[in-house]
């Protein structure tokens, strides 16, 4: 891997603390950054799973993404195709989240109608910290049961399909308001068609991929949303994409 520089707005190359200041969310107020790797003709996954097209640089800004937030948001079915274990940091993750007056370990939280996620979830049962399940109506009163008797908490936030404003509001009263969004399409679509995308952050990797792999959004249609481009970084090989929504 190359060093990772800014080709716009300005050119410059970039040490650690710079990109910890691009990457960073706004003080004082709630934020949702979108992760995703896409191949370059548009693949989000290989065989189901991304790791296969993260390249270095990638993770090093996937890594920044829930290094600085304050909790990891995530649909069920994404938590559970990537074994998700919840977050468990290293000694530069730990050092990095003290200086930004972070809590030790951010909190997983996973969005489910039910079927998605068992009640022995590694998410959920592996987790260093109490994983914050948000699921609704719909999903059977027993399962809710055995997911709280597992240690998660549980949030109830709609009928028979879950409110992602609802989610989002609930995190921010919980004091969780610099939200790390890793997936998966259907509920990137769901943040979208709710405007609650502040940010999208997607690595362009220098693969072909073609196959039947999802694209990185999936839901309802809605007039195009504009976004406005905040950064372009690359290492060569790599390009790293900030876009900020615009409310």
């Amino acid at each position: 891997m190359g060093v990772i520089r800014q080709v716009w707005p300005i050119e410059r190359g970039l040490d650690d603390q710079d990109l910890e200041q691009l990457y960073r969310y706004p003080d004082g107020r709630r934020w949702v950054a979108v992760n995703f790797v896409s191949s370059a003709d548009g693949a989000i996954t290989v065989e189901g799973r991304s790791a296969a097209l993260s390249t270095p640089a990638d993770r090093i800004v996937y890594r920044l993404g829930n290094d600085l937030a304050d909790v990891v948001l995530v649909g069920a079915g994404t938590a559970m195709a990537e074994g998700f274990e919840g977050m468990r940091p290293d000694e530069r993750t730990a050092e990095r989240r003290r200086r930004f007056g972070l809590a030790p370990v951010a909190p997983v939280a996973v969005v489910t109608t039910g079927r998605s996620l068992p009640p022995d979830a590694p998410v959920i049962t592996k987790a260093a910290v109490p994983t914050l399940v948000f699921t609704c109506e719909a999903a059977p009163e027993s399962l809710r049961a055995e997911w709280t008797a597992n240690g998660a908490r549980v949030f109830v936030t709609g009928s028979v399909a879950v409110s992602p404003t609802q989610v989002i509001e609930t995190l921010a009263a919980e004091g969780l308001s610099r939200i790390d969004c890793e997936g998966g399409p259907r509920l990137f679509g769901s943040l979208i068609e709710a405007g609650e995308v502040d940010e999208y952050r997607l690595t362009v990797a220098p693969f072909l991929v073609a196959g039947t792999a999802s694209r990185a959004a999936l839901g309802a249609p809605i007039d195009p949303a504009e976004l406005e481009l905040a950064s372009v970084l690359t290492d060569g090989a790599s390009l790293l994409l900030r876009y900020l929504g615009r409310r």
